[in-house]
């Protein structure tokens, strides 16, 4: 590969540089049919090969000393709408009683001082009221509630945009009842995420009691909606996210021979902690050059151009040749982002 000249930004510093074009009926509107039914795209570093196989071929690549370490976050029901449907809120976190940091979109409508009505979706009519307290520095907003607020009761599952988009455009509902139990792992427990560990819906019980596992707790946050949007990566400010491990977590990694993380969200948790124990707040932005420290695989799904989590794997496998696999993923019709097909990279 050429060196820029000198002076000039590396490529592998460059968010241009992390993209690539996907067709839109490669965008996984609906989950597979099962869970396991999921396809496969397997690719060997140490040979550079890839093969194409089924998400239920997984255990004839996972010996019995690796151990998969999954991220047991459990997704809230955080979307909520207006009973007007002019304005949605993705409520992020509730940083004192009835008090929410949200994502309300459109922002512009959401002025300090507004009052918000959203509606419970049992059909009673009932509604709770929110008054708009401030914007913040990124663009949240502070709402305040005037009634405790039960997320079960009031919200939907917080599917990416993308998928939304694509169901509208294809005159599907936007959510559907399926997306309460899809969109989370089968392992899901600790609530607190506003996006699902995408890498793990393709698991069943019976599958992951095949492997030896472990899990950690990392609440997916606002950032993995958001692209980069500086020009260097260099440059960009990477969302801060809370993770947990759990008493015996570093006895089990200790005894492994190959450490599989399963998900980036999990990997980030392994290559942020100090210590295997505890827990933490990470703002890690893993990116080429970076030579991880604890991952020795990845299983995860396909990312989308500009992302964090594109980067992430390119730290894994090169830039250009991770380019070269989605394009080859591209051409074999796999389908990408969250409800989409996984990638083992070994």
């Amino acid at each position: 590969m050429a060196r820029p000249p000198h002076g000039a930004p590396s490529p592998d510093d460059l968010a241009a540089s992390y993209d690539y074009e996907l067709p839109p009926e490669l965008i996984a509107t609906e989950p597979a049919a099962r869970r396991e039914d999921s396809r496969l795209f397997v690719y060997h570093r140490a040979d550079d090969r890839v093969e194409h196989r089924r998400f239920s071929d997984l255990p004839e690549y996972i010996k019995p000393t690796d151990l998969l370490v999954l991220n047991n976050s459990k997704v809230q029901r955080a979307a909520i709408a207006t009973t007007d449907g002019r304005l949605e809120a993705l409520l992020l976190d509730e940083t004192s009683p009835q008090h929410w940091v949200a994502l309300v979109k459109p922002g512009a409508r959401a002025k300090p001082g507004m009052r918000l009505k959203f509606a419970l979706r049992d059909g009673s009519g009932r509604e709770i009221e929110a008054e708009v307290l401030k914007t913040l520095p990124g663009g949240e907003r502070v709402l305040r509630f005037f009634a405790p607020v039960d997320l079960e009761a009031l919200g939907e599952m917080p599917l990416p945009p993308y998928i939304r988009k694509r169901r509208t455009t294809l005159g599907q509902p936007e959510h559907t009842p399926a997306d309460v139990e899809r969109y989370q792992t089968v392992y899901a427990k600790r609530i607190g995420s506003v996006a699902a560990p995408t890498a793990g819906l393709h698991f069943t019980p019976e599958m992951l009691a095949r492997f030896n596992h472990a899990f950690v707790t990392l609440h997916v946050g606002l950032g993995t909606f958001r692209p980069v949007k500086t020009e260097r990566l260099s440059d960009h400010d990477m969302h801060e996210e809370v993770y947990a491990i759990p008493e015996g977590f570093a006895a089990a990694y200790e005894a492994a021979e190959r450490i599989i993380a399963v998900g980036t969200t999990s990997a980030r948790v392994l290559e942020s902690a100090r210590e295997l124990r505890g827990g933490g707040r990470t703002r890690i932005f893993i990116r080429p050059p970076y030579e991880f420290k604890r991952v020795d695989a990845l299983l995860t799904n396909f990312h989308l151009p500009h992302s964090t989590l594109i980067m992430l794997v390119s730290a894994l496998v090169g830039r250009e040749r991770l380019m070269e696999l989605y394009r080859e993923a591209v051409r074999e019709r796999y389908r990408f982002f969250s409800y989409g097909d996984a990638m083992l990279i070994l």
